[in-house]
């Protein structure tokens, strides 16, 4: 094998398949990158055995062939290479041995055989269709802060993407949650999903998936099957293994008859929590909101570092309510709004309380209180 590629195309290609691979592993296969070249183009293949990701990068293709390599030790040459370079790659089969050149940098790398590295087994898909990457962004954004880091209840180690109902209206529906709060996204559904099975995509593979979705104007083709899912944009495909497990039945704890309602400046609230979590040593310090008559106190008592008070101008008409949450919780739930105003409802101190960006019911969140 024997290519030339500019530094810009081989930096984008390894950095992904360099992210997939595992630091920790047992396999020394797993640690390295499979490149292919034929035609006038060479793929980067990488893998931990659940998620795949291949990236196809244009190349000038003198000598076709395949070999693997160390993905990290790649991705930190080409890295430091002066921008604009021309980078040739040159497997030595005997030696075992990739020569990477570029100027007048030189680099030896140990390979090794192609036919050690595992590819992924096709699978055939029971659902395909394009989504827009906005669209898939922000499903996956708003939704991913609630992925539960707890790996005994791994069914919630990820985001339960599904074609849901919601007021007659078949959607598209990214769910997640940790038990102390909940996230539900809703986009129209794209032709041809009707037919998706409800799938949790592993937290890995969304945090993979988020380097596809920043150009605008893609469309990324998605297929879905029962044990995988994979995106795929005309130089990236990544494809992952699926969580196996059931997800729970999220409505029962997204609060139907809440009628207290609070709306306030989604910045101004956030900033205001921020600043008064502050004397508490504990991220998950509880805040108290006292609401009253369009106003708001949020205050924190840190009983070895002090007390704080901060009072907001909000629009709340209801009955008098002291309830308390974790700040590290408001403050993620408060990131999300990309409107204005956000509205809060509440029950009873004790009750799960929902939060909506204004009045779009497209997105929802749900937070349990703290005692206070």
């Amino acid at each position: 094998m024997k290519i030339s590629i500019e530094r810009a195309a081989l930096l984008r290609a390894v950095a992904q398949a360099q992210s997939v691979v595992e630091r920790r592993n047992t396999i020394p296969i797993l640690a390295n990158v499979l490149i292919e070249a034929e035609g006038d183009t060479v793929s980067f293949r990488a893998t931990d055995l659940d998620i795949e990701v291949v990236d196809k990068a244009p190349a000038k293709v003198d000598r076709a062939g395949a070999t693997t390599v160390g993905a990290v030790t790649l991705h930190e040459i080409v890295r430091k290479l002066p921008d604009g370079a021309l980078v040739e790659l040159t497997e030595d089969a005997a030696a075992g041995r990739l020569e990477v050149r570029a100027g007048r940098s030189h680099f030896s790398l140990a390979t090794l055989p192609r036919e050690d590295f595992p590819v992924m087994a096709t699978s055939e898909y029971t659902a395909n269709f394009s989504a827009k990457a906005p669209a898939l962004r922000r499903l996956f954004d708003k939704s991913k802060f609630a992925i539960s880091t707890e790996e005994t209840r791994y069914y919630l180690n990820g985001v339960y993407f599904h074609v849901a109902d919601a007021g007659g209206t078949k959607m598209l529906r990214a769910v997640a949650t940790d038990g102390h709060r909940l996230a539900r996204i809703d986009e129209p559904l794209p032709e041809g999903a009707e037919a998706m099975p409800g799938v949790i995509v592993p937290r890995k593979t969304v945090g993979e998936l988020r380097k596809l979705l920043d150009d605008d104007e893609a469309v990324i083709a998605v297929s879905v099957s029962e044990t995988k899912i994979r995106f795929a944009t005309p130089e990236i495909t990544l494809t992952s293994k699926v969580i196996d497990g059931a997800f729970p039945d999220y409505a029962r704890v997204i609060p139907e008859g809440n009628t207290r309602r609070l709306e306030v400046d989604a910045s101004d609230f956030a900033k205001a929590v921020d600043r008064v979590a502050t004397v508490s040593s504990e991220r998950s310090r509880a805040v108290k909101l006292q609401l009253d008559e369009d106003r708001l106190i949020l205050s924190v008592t840190a009983p070895d570092s002090g007390n704080a008070e901060e009072e907001l101008a909000v629009a709340y008409g209801d009955e008098k309510l002291e309830i308390g949450f974790n700040a590290k919780y408001l403050l993620e739930i408060a990131s999300q709004v990309d409107r204005e105003n956000a509205v809060f409802l509440f029950n009873t101190a004790g009750d799960p309380t929902l939060m909506r960006e204004g009045d779009d019911a497209s997105a929802v969140y749900v937070v349990m209180p703290m005692r206070v």
